[in-house]
């Protein structure tokens, strides 16, 4: 009678006979226990393994839609010609970084790279926070004329944009 209750509850003859599993496991604690309606209990426990079940499988079915969702889709996903392209920009990103003044370049590594705050790289370069922002806007000023001269250079045909005018 459990067996059949479970399966109609649960949808499935082996997920009914895993709940059969835990319910005895549950009643075998409370084996010491007197019971004053064995068979009204029997089925209370049953239907609240059924419960519990179906609520988990459905935040599970939640969890496991929404983490689908968040995977990338094969247009997400570069191809081998965007990659190459971008490789590219990182090493004229790279040279422009090594053409800068070292302490420019040190105080745009700290930041971007390591994060630390400007007050700690101003403390670090015995500047004020003040003149870390102005070599950071210097850096950025340096490496976005790098990119357009980047992207000027580039054969149109290998130009990617977003539909906007924006370079991907």
């Amino acid at each position: 009678m459990l067996s059949r209750l479970l399966t109609a509850r649960l949808g499935n003859r082996d997920d009914a006979e895993d709940a059969l599993q835990d319910m005895w496991l549950r009643i075998d604690q409370l084996a010491d226990q007197p019971i004053a309606q064995p068979a009204a209990f029997l089925y209370r426990v049953a239907s609240n393994l059924a419960t519990d079940r179906r609520i988990a499988a459905a935040r599970r079915g939640a969890r496991e839609a929404a983490w689908l969702e968040e995977q990338p889709t094969a247009d997400d996903l570069p191809d081998a010609e965007r990659t190459l392209v971008m490789r590219d920009e990182l090493r004229a990103i790279e040279a422009a970084i090594a053409d800068m003044p070292e302490r420019m370049a040190t105080a745009l590594r700290l930041y971007r790279v390591e994060n630390r705050p400007q007050r700690a790289i101003a403390e670090q370069l015995g500047i004020s926070v003040s003149g870390v922002e102005k070599l950071l806007q210097r850096a950025y000023r340096i490496i976005h004329a790098r990119a357009e001269q980047n992207a000027a250079d580039m054969p149109v045909a290998h130009r990617h944009d977003d539909g906007r005018g924006q370079r991907l």
